[in-house]
């Protein structure tokens, strides 16, 4: 395993994290007698293996339901200095909640300490103000810490750029979850303005938010050779030093394995990755136009700015993935979270076109007179059965 120092916490963080939130038994709280031992054990298996194999960051949240229970039978039997341990609690109006939240969590985990305790989901202003004003959560979050309970303090986000990029402005954070990987590249403005703050940069969900890449298609496959689409995202990702760690979603242990090849291969990133990134741009341009690849986000508003609150950025980023890529799976999964997930994706499907007139909106486009057509197109393609957040179903 390698490390990178995670910004100013001085921690040695290894370039993969233990993400938990898809080995646990619910997605709810249960009492302790109903998680299954089956399940239990695989779960045991996958922290002993993480630990082997130098993956020491173990990562959750409160609301990953069983996730913290079951941990706490297996955290505590290790050498807790050995150990990084966080959890995200989400930003509460009452800040007393938020205390309640991490008072359950930490009882939950069996330990004396989180590591990492990170405001979970800073996704708009108002969560934002909710966090950082006088007597908010974050006035908890630094109690918890001079009392010892927890050592360094982040926040994870779904938000837009400018939120983020507000958010770590305030320099009240060490580090922070972000989403950006090769196909989700929106995000660099943020992480230059963590490294300018020396924060930790940890990147949420690269394999399964990047792309189903567990599952790839074959054209994908072929783009991405000699190297798994899996192993490319990471080395990808990695091979960016403002870059610090990845997280790992492993549901059993054998789900490090294909990552782990990543590991062997980043001193060689500078020759490896070029020819791939040449061959999935080419290809992009070959099915969609270099004017459009180089300028389709040029211009587009926000959902709150756009009639029917349409998410015209994402369903045409979409677009161009099934497109180009024949990411197709992934993007009827992403499109059919439109409506349904809130500010963890906010926005709207493109389903009422014929009742909407978007040129006022569009009018700092290059693409103006075509996006119509390619959001009607979009829902051709992706549109279906409504899908909800994992944390939801």
């Amino acid at each position: 395993m390698q490390y990178r120092r995670f910004g100013r916490t001085e921690l040695q963080m290894p370039v993969f994290s233990c993400g938990g939130m898809r080995y646990q038994f619910k997605w709810q709280d249960v009492p302790p007698e109903q998680i299954p031992a089956d399940n239990q054990q695989n779960l045991e298996a996958t922290i002993r293996h993480s630990i082997e194999v130098g993956i020491n960051h173990i990562e959750t949240a409160r609301g990953y339901g069983t996730s913290e229970m079951q941990l706490g039978r297996i955290l505590p039997t290790f050498e807790r200095e050995k150990l990084i341990v966080q959890t995200k609690i989400s930003p509460k109006s009452n800040p007393q909640e938020f205390r309640q939240e991490f008072d359950k969590s930490l009882d939950y985990l069996k330990l004396d300490y989180v590591d990492l305790l990170s405001l979970h989901g800073i996704n708009t202003p108002q969560l934002l103000h909710d966090s950082i004003r006088p007597g908010g959560c974050m006035d908890v979050a630094r109690k918890l810490q001079a009392q010892g309970k927890v050592r360094f303090i982040g926040f994870s986000t779904h938000g837009p750029t400018d939120v983020i990029v507000e958010t770590i402005n305030t320099n009240q954070f060490d580090y922070l979850n972000l989403h950006w990987y090769y196909i989700n590249q929106f995000n660099w403005a943020a992480i230059e303005a963590a490294n300018r703050h020396d924060m930790g940069v940890f990147i949420i969900s690269p394999s399964d938010k990047g792309g189903m890449l567990y599952s790839p298609p074959q054209k994908l496959v072929e783009l991405c050779a000699p190297l798994s689409p899996m192993v490319f995202n990471d080395l990808f990702c990695l091979s960016y030093p403002q870059v610090h760690t990845l997280s790992l979603g492993a549901s059993k242990a054998s789900d490090f394995d294909e990552h782990l090849k990543a590991v062997e291969l980043l001193d060689r990133a500078d020759e490896i990755l070029p020819p791939i990134l040449v061959r999935l741009e080419e290809e992009a341009i070959a099915i969609l136009g270099e004017h459009w690849v180089k300028t389709w986000h040029v211009g587009l508003p926000k959902p709150e700015e756009t009639p029917g609150g349409i998410n015209i950025l994402i369903i045409l980023w979409l677009r161009n993935l099934a497109l180009a890529y024949d990411l197709m799976d992934y993007c009827k999964m992403r499109y059919n979270l439109l409506g349904n997930a809130s500010h963890w994706f906010p926005g709207n499907k493109a389903d009422r076109l014929k009742e909407l007139d978007l040129q006022q909106c569009l009018q700092e486009s290059p693409h103006a007179d075509k996006i119509p057509a390619f959001l009607e197109e979009s829902h051709r393609l992706f549109g279906g059965q409504e899908v909800k957040r994992l944390s939801e179903q």
